[in-house]
């Protein structure tokens, strides 16, 4: 890997560029659109945005100006809690494709997976709505289907009654979290695992051991947040509205985190965790939530 262009494929041999721009909690008031043109502009060829984001439309439109073909573009979005179920699952399809000013969606996710907390049968309504995320990816609405902050238990629930399995889960990894276990089994199971929030939070830029490391390589903490993912399998999903920053998430093609850093990085203390987990997060706490 050496560039931005360079890709994941996907088990249904779908490429998917190996660093995504991230638009959670980018405002809705112009921002997101400028910040995609900004991201395009630097190399970034794969946004990532969401229903429950409010700004599908704003996305849409960074691309349409932004002069780049469609078919150069890999658009990421995610189905919301109020939309489960089949008929459902379709209409929001539907409206992501009006809001963005699509044809189609390269990569849809169910954004959380409905729980036990929520209702016992959990389980037909999760494969309701997977359902129809299969229904839109026959018709060739959508190229890749996934889910995002799903648990092995949630997975194999799926595979229960599924025709398509899983390409990609989308889950919180940064140092500091890092859901070990789930990473793995995901990816032995050939499902690509990206990375929400791969930069943590203003405590995971701040830690001492994380600087130290980024001193070491002449590099700064986000990017070796970035690398941490690479390195790992991961598909990180950087996001920032500085249009500095947004090249530099994107500079980590140069060096190699040894493993001795890789091992201190997997290791580290719980730091910069969002406090989302999809058996105990209440819906309401998960609204605008990544």
């Amino acid at each position: 890997m050496n560039k931005l262009t360079e890709t994941f494929t996907l088990s249904n041999g779908v490429e998917i560029p190996v660093i995504g721009y991230g638009t959670w909690q980018t405002p809705h008031d112009g921002t997101t659109k400028e910040c995609v043109k900004m991201a395009l502009k630097a190399g970034y060829r794969h946004i990532d945005t969401a229903f429950a984001y409010g700004n599908e439309d704003e996305v849409g439109l960074g691309i349409k100006e932004s002069g780049i073909p469609r078919e150069e573009i890999f658009v990421t979005t995610k189905h919301w809690i109020t939309d489960r179920g089949y008929e459902e699952t379709i209409a929001a399809v539907e409206k992501s494709l009006e809001l963005l000013g699509l044809d189609y969606i390269d990569l849809y996710l169910i954004h959380w997976p409905c729980v036990e907390k929520v209702t016992e049968d959990w389980k037909k309504v999760n494969a309701e709505t997977w359902r129809g995320f299969e229904k839109m990816y026959k018709d060739g609405k959508i190229k890749a289907i996934g889910v995002s902050n799903f648990e092995k238990k949630h997975i194999e629930a799926l595979y229960e009654s599924c025709e398509i399995k899983p390409m990609v889960n989308q889950l919180e990894f940064h140092p500091g979290y890092t859901q070990l276990e789930n990473i793995r089994w995901n990816q032995n199971e050939g499902i690509l695992v990206e990375a929400w929030s791969p930069l943590g939070s203003g405590a995971v830029l701040k830690d001492e051991t994380l600087n130290a490391i980024a001193k070491k390589y002449n590099k700064n903490v986000g990017q070796i947040c970035v690398k941490f993912a690479l390195q790992n399998g991961i598909l990180p999903l950087p996001k920032s509205t500085n249009e500095g920053r947004m090249a530099s998430n994107a500079e980590v093609f140069d060096f190699e985190i040894s493993a001795e850093d890789m091992e201190t990085l997997m290791n580290m203390p719980l730091l910069g965790f969002s406090g989302f987990v999809p058996e105990e997060a209440p819906a309401d706490a998960l609204v605008n939530g990544n």
